[in-house]
C-alpha cells in the first residue's frame, strides 16, 4: 500500500501475522483498511484473531509479521504519535474498581499529557452524556455491570481519540443500557470519530455499522459493505401483524405464506421479490398489516452461512 492509498485510512493492517511462543497460529498474514469516519464491525468467534488483532493494533500484542499504520502512522516507527489517536474499550474491566469514575477518567487523561483543567471539563462532559456524573464520586466496584461499562467509554474517550476501538462494550449489560450506548456510539460517528467494533451481537453490528470484516481461523475471509452483503442473502423471512384475524389463506399463497395464528403471518421474500407485492396480495383478500419486522437477524444468517462455507473450502483443501 503506497502512501496516497493512507491519506484518508484511520487504520491500515498490511499482512498481519501473529504466532505464539506456544506454536499457536492467531493471525495468518491479513489485510484490511477501515477509511477516517466508518464504523466498521469486525467479527468472528471465540478464538478467530479479532482480539490479536486489536492487541498489536494497540501495542499489547508484539506482532510477528505485517504492517498497521494508524492515521497513516507507521506503529513500528512512532507508537506515541500512533497511540494519541486510539482510545481502546477493552473487553474486561480494567480500572481499579475501588477507585471513582471521577478519578479514573482524570488520572487516563493525565497519561495522554491532556491538562487538568481540560481533563475536569472532559470528565464532566463525558460523564455526563453517559449517565454517570451523579456517580463520579462512588466507588467503581459499586456501580452496575452496565454503568461499568459506560465508565469504560468515557475513560477512554477523555483525550479525544480520533479512532474508537470497542471490543464487545456492551457484552452481558440489559437491553435498554444497550440501546442508549447504541445512540451514543452513532453519535460519536456523527462527529467524525471513526469506530471499529467487535461483538457476538450481530444485530448490534447490523444496526450500528456501515462496513464488515469478519476474521475465520487468523484469516479475513470477508471486507466488504453492509450493503452488498445482505444482497447475498436468497431469502428474508418476515413476520406481519394483521389488524383483524385471518381465517385463512388460499392455497396459492401456501408455498411462501403460513398464518402462524390468526393475527400472525409469516411471509418469504425470495431475493428480486418486493415485499409491496406481498402487501398487494394480502390487500386483494382484504387482509390488512399493522406492523412488520424481520423473523431473525440477516447478518446473523449470512454470518453463519460464511462460516459453514469456509469450514467446508478449508476441509476440501486438507483432503485434496
Amino acid at each position: 500500500m503506497n502512501r496516497s492509498d493512507l491519506s484518508n485510512t484511520a487504520l491500515s493492517v498490511s499482512n498481519l501475522a501473529k504466532t505464539y511462543v506456544n506454536g499457536r497460529v492467531a493471525l495468518k498474514g491479513i489485510s484490511f483498511a477501515v477509511e477516517q469516519g466508518d464504523f466498521y464491525a469486525l467479527l468472528g468467534r471465540n478464538g478467530a484473531g479479532k482480539s490479536t488483532t486489536i492487541g498489536i493494533t494497540c501495542s499489547l500484542v508484539k506482532k510477528s509479521a505485517g504492517k498497521v499504520h494508524v492515521f497513516g502512522i507507521d506503529i513500528d516507527q512512532d507508537f506515541g504519535r500512533a497511540k494519541s489517536h486510539i482510545g481502546l474499550v477493552p473487553q474486561e474491566i480494567n480500572f481499579n474498581q475501588f477507585e471513582s469514575p471521577w478519578n479514573i477518567v482524570i488520572n487516563h487523561a493525565g497519561y495522554y499529557g491532556v491538562h487538568r483543567t481540560v481533563a475536569a471539563q472532559q470528565a464532566e462532559k463525558y460523564l455526563t452524556k453517559l449517565g454517570l456524573w451523579d456517580h463520579r464520586d462512588t466507588a467503581s466496584r459499586r456501580l452496575s455491570g452496565g454503568m461499568k461499562r459506560r465508565l469504560m467509554i468515557a475513560r477512554a474517550l477523555m483525550h479525544e481519540p480520533r479512532l474508537l476501538i470497542l471490543d464487545e462494550p456492551t457484552a452481558g449489560i440489559d437491553f435498554e443500557t444497550r440501546l442508549s450506548m447504541w445512540e451514543f456510539m452513532q453519535e460519536l460517528n456523527q462527529q467524525g470519530i471513526t469506530i471499529i467494533l467487535t461483538t457476538h451481537y450481530l444485530q448490534e453490528a447490523e444496526k450500528l455499522c456501515r462496513n464488515v470484516g469478519v476474521i475465520e481461523l487468523g484469516e479475513l475471509i470477508l471486507d466488504v459493505d453492509m450493503k452488498s452483503l445482505f444482497l447475498q442473502l436468497s431469502q428474508e423471512t418476515y413476520v406481519l401483524d394483521l389488524v383483524l384475524p385471518a381465517k385463512g389463506l388460499p392455497d396459492r399463497l401456501q408455498g411462501y405464506m403460513r398464518l402462524i395464528d390468526p393475527t400472525t403471518l409469516e411471509v418469504d421474500i425470495t431475493r428480486g421479490s418486493s415485499i409491496n407485492q406481498v402487501f398487494e396480495t394480502l390487500s386483494e383478500l382484504d387482509i390488512h398489516v399493522v406492523s412488520i419486522q424481520n423473523k431473525s437477524n440477516r447478518l446473523e444468517t449470512l454470518f453463519m452461512e460464511l462460516l459453514k462455507n469456509e469450514a467446508e473450502s478449508i476441509r476440501a483443501s486438507q483432503d485434496a
